[in-house]
């Protein structure tokens, strides 16, 4: 059995009409939410309202503005032929006020006195001697003098000559070594002189007088 429509019924005649009327809708719908403006609830700030402190809340910067430096002008140098004369350059006159009452005189200033040292004598008629005697400087030298290890495993022997300065204090100095043994023993016999105690200087008419020493000192092995 074949169904038929009813032409009454029939709505495919309106499917143009409803596309188009769908359409305007749609653009319609689209232009009324571009349009839309939301505002807040909030009240406005009037600007001419009296108690606004908004002038006050903006500050403009300060700025300083540093002047630039004067311009540096270079010395001028002027040439000066070498013919001319002195005379006839122009110079500034300087006056200077000079006492013409009193007179010039020139201040003589005197050298300090050079310290000249007392002369040192080879020969005195006092000689200059250990305190206590020989035996006491013998003592001294048993206790004093180090035998250097070095030199003592070698098996060197010898004996330094030395000369130093007495002064007219008793004290020591200028010591130097005349006639030398070895690097080591020349050391300890330079080392046990000047830690020596003052001596008797030397005398000259009973007049303690600086005088020079020689004497040698021996290093054997037993």
């Amino acid at each position: 059995m074949e169904y038929k429509k009813n032409p009454s019924k029939d709505l495919s005649k309106w499917k143009g009409a409803l596309t188009h009327l769908g359409l305007a809708m749609s653009i319609g719908a689209v232009l009324v939410a571009f349009e839309w403006k939301a505002y807040d609830e909030s009240p406005l700030l009037t600007i001419t309202d009296q108690n606004s402190n908004w002038e006050e809340d903006f500050i403009p910067p300060i700025t300083f503005v540093t002047p630039p430096p004067p311009p540096v002008v270079p010395p001028q140098i002027q040439v000066i032929d070498n013919a001319v004369k002195i005379d006839q350059l122009e110079f500034p006159n300087i006056d200077i006020d000079l006492p013409s009452n009193e007179p010039i005189t020139a201040i003589e200033l005197e050298e300090p006195p050079k310290e000249i040292a007392p002369e040192i004598v080879d020969f005195t008629e006092v000689m200059a001697s250990f305190k206590g005697g020989m035996e006491a400087w013998y003592n001294y030298l048993k206790t004093n003098l180090k035998y250097p290890r070095q030199e003592q495993k070698l098996g060197i022997e010898g004996t330094v000559i030395l000369r130093f300065v007495i002064n007219t204090d008793g004290s020591i100095q200028d010591v130097e070594i005349v006639r030398s043994a070895s690097e080591g023993l020349d050391q300890a016999a330079l080392n046990v002189i000047k830690n020596s105690p003052n001596w008797n200087p030397g005398k000259n008419g009973g007049r303690a007088v600086r005088s020079r020493m020689t004497i040698p000192i021996k290093f054997k092995l037993n």
